[in-house]
């Protein structure tokens, strides 16, 4: 009789399995919360229980749940995640056909919204160089969103030792714990106030992360239910863009200026970088 591998026992964990099943019943059940702020709300969605409910659970968190999932269990969930949003991701790809001919109306809007990247870093570097002091990690972890495409960068240019390593590593995973709970709840706050079109809030869900896009545009368009196929549209649009164009626009547009931009900031020198190498 032929034993499973070790990775497929893992897989098939029965207990990992019923939590995740209970947390999502729990957080459905729950349902769409919102919290009014001055003239606007914040939206609570399921997402953000079963984050939170996940965290509490989480045996490398909290000792105590080491009692209900072991730390091996629990290691095994992260790269489920990426098999979960596959379907959401599929359903993206299925409304922008349809929804091309707008999507093309935007114009310039949606090809050019890479370059957000450098306005996000015209806000941070500052903070990040002037005001914590960071040193090099700084292009780390302001070039760019620093998801896989992003650290994959990093590691060949720097290696992920190097103190730009750790400044994207620091952001990858603080993007992978509060990344969603952020994107929805400042979707849901922005949608809100009327502030912006409800078009451009959803090509600004595609970030180039599946679960950060699924979070912010899942507000929108229970903010915007009329909308909901065309919100869906354009985030997957631009979310499909960010992938196809965003390690490009980093390689030969982000980094490079990232690295400027700190030598100006922190006054640093060819000499300087060549001296704590050699070190």
């Amino acid at each position: 009789m032929k034993t499973s591998s070790p990775l497929i026992s893992l897989l098939l964990n029965w207990r990992l399995h019923a939590i995740v099943v209970a947390i999502s019943v729990l957080s459905e059940w729950i349902g769409i919360q919102s919290i009014p702020v001055a003239n606007a709300k914040l939206l609570f969605l399921p997402l953000f229980y079963a984050f939170a409910l996940c965290l509490f659970l989480n045996p490398n968190i909290t000792k105590f749940s080491g009692k209900i999932l072991t730390k091996k269990g629990a290691s095994i969930a992260a790269p489920l995640i990426v098999i979960g949003i596959l379907p959401f991701i599929a359903k993206f790809g299925t409304l922008i056909g349809p929804a091309l001919p707008k999507i093309a109306e935007a114009g310039p809007a949606m090809v050019m919204q890479e370059l957000g990247n450098l306005g996000t870093m015209l806000i941070a570097m500052p903070i990040a160089v002037l005001i914590f002091k960071m040193g090099r990690e700084a292009i780390g972890a302001t070039y760019s969103i620093a998801r896989e495409p992003n650290i994959a960068l990093i590691s060949d240019r720097y290696g992920l030792k190097s103190n730009e390593g750790i400044g994207v590593m620091g952001v990858y995973v603080m993007g992978t714990m509060f990344g969603t709970i952020y994107f929805s709840l400042l979707a849901g706050f922005l949608a809100t106030t009327g502030w912006l079109d409800p078009r451009a809030l959803a090509m600004a869900c595609g970030v180039g992360s599946g679960s950060m896009t699924a979070a912010c545009s899942g507000t929108l368009a229970s903010a915007y239910p009329t909308m909901k196929d065309e919100i869906l549209a354009f985030a997957g649009a631009s979310n499909l863009l960010t992938n196809a164009t965003g390690l490009y626009v980093a390689i030969f547009i982000a980094l490079p200026f990232s690295e400027w931009f700190y030598k100006k900031l922190s006054g640093e020198t060819a000499s300087d970088l060549t001296t704590k190498e050699a070190n």
